[in-house]
This record gives structure tokens, C-alpha cells and sequence, in this order.
């Protein structure tokens, strides 16, 4: 595989991921925060650090919506829950362990 076909599938590959969270809008950020220490505000900050690297500056309101599918507060509104004293107690655990979302 050359280095352009290794980047078309990872381009591929991120497409899918972005299209299963969006198919899975009750994965609730926090529950990605807890079990894998990401969640889809990880992906647009590194979205955004990405095109930086390759001189192109977007905000990071722009990348949310890029990950989101739509304006981050527009998402949260629809379909982001308030985290329940279990999962804020699994995510307090985890930020101990690992320091949290990078």
C-alpha cells in the first residue's frame, strides 16, 4: 500500500467512525470519556490540530460541528443527558487513573 492509499482508508476509516456516532447519538460523551478516554470534543480539537498542521486554521467551533454533524450546542440540546452520579464517579475514577481527554 502507498502512502496516498493508506491515507484515502484512514480518511475512509474516520468517515465510518463519525457516521457510527452519529447512528449512536445515546453514546453519551461521558460514557466515551470513562471507557476509551475520548469523546467527540477530542475529535475536534485533534480535527482542528490536524488542519493546523496542514496550514489550514479553522475554530474550534467549526471542528465541533465537522465531528457533531451539527452546531455543538444544537447537539447538546437534542441529545446529550446529564451524567449520572455513577458515571460522574466512573469518569472522576478514570481522570485519576489516566488524567483524562488529551
Amino acid at each position: 500500500m502507498d502512502k496516498q492509499q493508506q491515507t484515502e482508508i484512514e480518511a475512509a476509516t474516520f468517515r465510518r467512525l463519525l457516521k457510527h456516532l452519529d447512528e449512536n447519538k445515546d453514546v453519551q460523551n461521558i460514557d466515551l470519556m470513562i471507557l476509551a478516554d475520548f469523546c467527540r470534543n477530542c475529535l475536534g480539537k485533534w480535527y482542528k490540530a490536524a488542519a493546523s498542521e496542514n496550514g489550514i486554521e479553522i475554530d474550534y467551533e467549526a471542528a465541533r460541528e465537522r465531528i457533531y454533524g451539527m452546531p455543538y450546542t444544537e447537539w447538546k440540546s437534542k441529545y446529550q443527558a446529564k451524567a449520572t452520579p455513577e458515571q460522574m464517579a466512573a469518569y472522576d475514577a478514570r481522570q485519576a487513573q489516566k488524567g483524562g481527554c488529551s
